[in-house]
């Protein structure tokens, strides 16, 4: 656990001191493995609904340590990967559905962070999807085209001045996808918020707490970690690109892992260079994205280019030299009046991938056993 601060610029920002692990043995309605994003929402919101309930959550390492800490930190509607693929697999119908679904969360946290008063450095800035060939232009007007001929509104075509106005590439070709319910954020301060807020709730997470063993029963699992073994009436496995390490979902996803370089904070010539006075979250239009925001110092963030499979035995896929290298060239060609800038950060980390590259929620051998996994970035 003492290297978590090492694993992203977020995890390291800022001075995090773990909370207590399990000692002993626990009686509880439900346990919750994995104290990111999905594990601490689903503990809060189990509370919401009834304050009753018996509640504990379990963290190998600390929260946010896996992607909730590493990502790039956008709150958008994407799905998967893009609105004709959820067509093409599931139906127009449910490409809307799902859409309107995402869209709803990204409100969702967005008040959630104003009403519990989650301090993440939470921007509301909305979203540009670019293209940097004519290819991949054609594709995103064919994109933008289906989701309008299903109906979907708050996303709209920009022209090419407007997007220049807004963030200035030589890179950038026609126009561009603008979307504005999408915020950017600090995703590690997040997840710590998220654990003073169960903190205040009196919902224990404990940290440094690896789960071992998930042994189901006739209404009564068994948890097992190192110290103590947590009985529960309910499971839910939230452990993202850790989840194959379960038998009962070792088949149903597997770990994938992205990249991040980070620039020291931008001179006041450097961001002049680039516009971006709304500080829009980026995405680009190539197979293998690049995404990049501004952090709220003024460093340039931008991840993607390639990705790395796991072989199935290891999580140690998180150092990417060669495509951190790629990544500086890439910020110093899409934007040239950062020639010459510094980089400070460079880390990487997995995500949970589904064999269709869409989340799934579903039970695991047992009803009494809940999985949510595949998030894939989006």
């Amino acid at each position: 656990m003492d290297d978590f601060a090492s694993k992203s610029f977020w995890l390291g920002a800022d001075s995090y001191t773990p909370g207590p692990s399990l000692a002993g043995d626990l009686d509880v309605d439900v346990a919750i493995v994995g104290a990111g994003f999905t594990g601490m929402s689903t503990a809060f919101h189990l509370h919401q609904a009834d304050p009753g309930l018996r509640i504990a959550v379990l963290e190998s390492d600390v929260v946010g340590y896996g992607a909730s800490g590493r990502n790039a930190g956008f709150s958008m509607t994407k799905i998967g990967m893009m609105h004709s693929f959820t067509a093409t697999r599931f139906g127009k119908a449910k490409a809307k559905e799902a859409h309107l679904y995402a869209d709803r969360a990204v409100t969702l946290l967005k008040d959630l962070v104003e009403d519990l008063g989650l301090d993440c450095d939470y921007e509301h800035s909305g979203f540009l999807w670019v293209a940097t060939s004519e290819k991949y232009s054609q594709r995103l007007l064919k994109e933008i085209a289906l989701v309008h001929r299903l109906g979907i509104t708050g996303i709209n075509l920009i022209d090419h001045d407007e997007l220049t106005a807004r963030v200035d590439s030589p890179l950038y070709v026609g126009p561009a996808w603008w979307e504005p319910n999408t915020g950017i954020l600090n995703p590690a301060k997040l997840s710590r918020a998220w654990h003073g807020v169960l903190d205040r709730v009196q919902v224990p997470v404990y940290e440094n707490t690896p789960v071992t063993e998930v042994v189901p029963g006739y209404g009564r699992t068994r948890v097992v970690t190192p110290r103590g073994t947590v009985t529960a009436r309910k499971v839910v496995l939230a452990t993202n690109a850790w989840s194959h390490e379960f038998a009962q979902l070792t088949r149903k996803q597997v770990p994938v892992w992205t990249y991040i370089v980070l620039t020291e904070p931008l001179t006041d010539a450097q961001r002049e260079s680039i516009g971006w006075a709304g500080r829009e979250g980026v995405e680009d239009f190539r197979d293998l994205v690049h995404y990049y925001r501004l952090t709220a110092d003024n460093r340039l963030l931008m991840g993607g280019r390639d990705v790395a499979l796991g072989d199935g035995r290891s999580m140690g896929f998180d150092d990417s030299p060669a495509t951190w290298r790629r990544l500086r060239e890439d910020v110093q060609s899409i934007f040239p009046g950062l020639r010459g800038v510094q980089f400070s950060h460079m880390w990487g980390g997995p995500v949970s991938a589904t064999l269709d590259m869409f989340p799934a929620i579903g039970f695991a051998g047992s009803r009494d056993i809940v999985y949510s996994i595949g998030c894939v970035g989006h």
